[in-house]
C-alpha cells in the first residue's frame, strides 16, 4: 500500500476502497490514467463487505451478477456467495489491475474544498496532511455508517452490546440471553446462525418483512472449471439472471399484476413455513409489497420456530440495567444486545465537509435531501463525480450493474476534459433540476413511495436512495457522456 505524502498533487482522488472505488481505479487503469490515489479511512479494503463480518453474512443477489462484467468472478463457489468471497474478489481485482500502490489505508478525508483559482480540489487528510487533485470521485457507498437508535436508558444497561456491522466476536453468545433489535436484511442472516447456541433469543421487530426463499446452489467443480475455461458460459448465466431480475422490476409498480403475484408468492412461503397462526400474523407485513427491501432467506422462518426463540412486536420503551422494557411494561432480561438497526443511509458524505463554488457546502445544498444528476454529479461542485450516489440504489437487480455504468460515464467525462484541455465543469443547474423533478414523478408510481417507512426515503417522504426504473433505462441515460449538459469553468 502507498504512504500519504503531505502537499502531494494528483490528477484524481478516489474516496473509498470498496467495490465502487476499486472498480473506478481499475477502469482508470484500463483507460491509461495512472496518476490517482484511493483514500481509505479503514485499515483494509472492502467497504461494506469488510465491515459486515457477522455470522452468515452473504449477498442476496446472485453472485454471477454481483461482480463487474469487465472482471467476472468465474470461480465464485455458489449462487449466493458469502462475505469472504467478495473480499477475495476485490483483492483479485487489485492484483489484476496493479492497484495496491495506489491505495492509502487509515487515511480519512476530513475536508474537501474546491479552489476556484487553481481549478483543483484541496483535501485535508487525517486533520493534518494536505493533497490536491483535479478530479474528486467519492465512492463512499450508501450503507457505511451504522445507526444505533438513541434508546432511553441504554447507558445504564450492564450487559454487552454492539451493532451487527461492527460484530464483536470477543462476545461469547453461548448459553446467553440475547436480544436482537431489528429483523431486516442483516438480522435474517445472523439470527439463524446464532440461535442454536443461545440460551434464549428475543427478536424485537418493528415491522414485518416480505420474504422469499433463497434457493441456494453450490456449483460443482465441473461447473466451476467450465466457467473458467469457457467464460462465455458464465456470461450466459449472467445474462439469464440479468433478464430475470430486470423483468422483476414490474413487481415494484403499484397495483400491478406482477406485484400481486410477488406478494402472493411471499404469503405462500410464509403460510407453508410458519404453522403457528399467531406467529404468522406477526410476520405478515401491513404495507405494500416492495415498499421496503424484499428479503431472501430460507433459514429465518425455521429459526423463529425454535423453542427458545421469541418474536417481540411490542415497541421498546427503554433499557434498564438487566435488559429491555417494552411499552406494555414487560421486562426482557438480556446478557447481550445486538443492534441490527441498519445504517444512516442518507448521510452519503458522513462528517466530511465538502465546499464547492462560492463556498457552498454539500451539506447545505442537500439540506432537503441528497440528489444528483444521474446520481453522479451535483451543481456547484466541479469535477466531482459520485459513485453509487443518490437515487442509484436498486431493489430488483445488482447494484454493481449500476456502478459499472457510472464508472464508464466518469471515465468518458475525464477523457473528454483531458482531450479538450477543459480544466473544470459543473452540471447545469436547470438540467439537474429537470432530471430530479422527473425522477421523483416517476418514483411516485413505484411501491417505494407508498406508506411504509424505509431507508429509501427521508423523514419528509422524499425518496433519496432508489432509482425509479430498470438498469436498462439507467444505461440509456448514462451510456454517453454529454459535455453540453455542463458549464465549463
Amino acid at each position: 500500500m502507498n504512504q500519504l505524502v503531505n502537499h502531494s498533487q494528483h490528477k484524481i482522488v478516489i474516496l473509498g476502497a470498496g467495490f465502487g472505488g476499486l472498480g473506478m481505479a481499475a477502469q482508470l487503469k484500463k483507460a491509461g490514467f495512472n496518476d490517482f490515489i484511493i483514500i481509505e479511512k479503514g485499515a483494509d479494503i472492502g467497504g461494506v463487505w469488510r465491515d459486515n463480518i457477522y455470522p452468515g453474512a452473504a449477498c442476496d443477489t446472485q453472485s454471477h451478477l454481483y461482480c463487474y462484467q469487465f472482471f467476472p468472478h468465474l470461480r465464485v463457489s455458489r449462487l449466493y456467495a458469502d462475505q469472504p468471497e467478495f473480499i477475495n474478489y476485490m483483492n483479485a481485482l487489485i492484483e489484476e489491475y496493479q492497484l495496491r500502490d495506489h491505495i492509502i489505508l487509515n487515511a480519512e478525508i476530513t475536508k474537501a474544498t474546491w479552489d476556484q483559482e487553481q481549478h483543483v480540489w484541496q483535501f485535508i487528510i487525517n486533520e493534518t496532511k494536505e493533497i490536491t487533485s483535479q478530479y474528486f470521485i467519492p465512492a463512499w457507498g450508501q450503507l457505511n455508517t451504522p445507526s444505533i437508535p438513541d434508546f432511553k436508558g441504554l447507558n445504564t444497561f450492564k450487559g454487552q452490546y454492539f451493532h451487527s456491522a461492527r460484530w464483536d466476536y470477543a462476545v461469547d453468545l453461548k448459553d446467553k440471553k440475547v436480544a436482537s433489535i431489528g429483523a431486516a436484511a442483516s438480522a435474517v442472516q445472523y439470527i439463524p446462525e446464532i440461535a442454536p447456541v443461545t440460551k434464549d433469543l428475543t427478536i424485537f421487530q418493528r415491522s414485518a418483512n416480505w420474504i422469499l426463499p433463497r434457493q441456494q446452489v453450490v456449483f460443482t467443480e465441473e461447473e466451476l472449471n467450465q466457467f473458467e475455461e469457457n467464460p462465455e458460459t458464465f456470461m450466459q448465466s449472467r445474462k439469464e439472471l440479468f433478464d430475470m431480475r430486470e423483468s422483476g422490476f414490474s413487481v415494484l409498480t403499484q397495483g400491478s399484476d406482477a406485484q400481486k403475484l410477488g406478494m402472493q408468492e411471499a404469503k405462500n412461503y410464509l403460510n407453508e413455513t410458519i404453522k403457528d397462526p399467531i406467529l404468522r400474523e406477526k410476520l405478515t407485513p401491513d404495507y405494500e409489497y416492495g415498499c421496503k427491501r424484499i428479503l431472501r432467506t430460507s433459514h429465518y422462518y425455521p429459526a423463529l420456530q425454535l423453542p427458545h426463540v421469541h418474536l417481540e412486536t411490542t415497541p421498546i420503551q427503554e433499557f434498564y440495567e438487566e435488559g429491555i422494557i417494552t411499552t406494555d411494561g414487560k421486562k426482557h432480561p438480556a446478557d447481550v444486545v445486538i443492534f441490527g438497526t441498519g445504517f444512516k443511509s442518507q448521510a452519503f458524505h458522513g462528517n466530511l465537509q465538502i465546499e464547492g463554488l462560492n463556498n457552498i457546502t454539500l451539506s447545505d445544498y442537500w439540506e432537503t435531501g441528497a440528489s444528483a444528476y444521474l446520481g453522479i454529479t451535483v451543481p456547484h461542485f466541479p469535477n466531482m463525480f459520485l459513485i453509487y450516489g443518490p437515487n442509484t440504489n436498486l431493489n430488483h437487480n445488482s447494484i454493481l450493474l449500476m456502478i459499472e455504468l457510472q464508472l464508464h460515464y466518469i471515465v468518458q467525462a475525464i477523457e473528454e476534459l483531458e482531450e479538450k484541455k477543459i480544466p473544470a465543469i459543473t452540471i447545469n443547474e436547470e438540467i439537474y433540476s429537470d432530471f430530479n423533478k422527473q425522477l421523483q414523478t416517476n418514483l411516485k408510481e413505484t411501491a417505494f413511495s407508498t406508506s411504509c417507512s424505509s431507508w429509501y426515503k427521508n423523514k419528509e417522504g422524499k425518496i433519496i436512495n432508489n432509482w425509479s426504473g430498470t438498469v436498462a433505462e439507467y444505461k440509456a441515460l448514462v451510456n454517453q457522456f454529454n459535455i453540453q449538459d455542463f458549464t465549463q469553468l
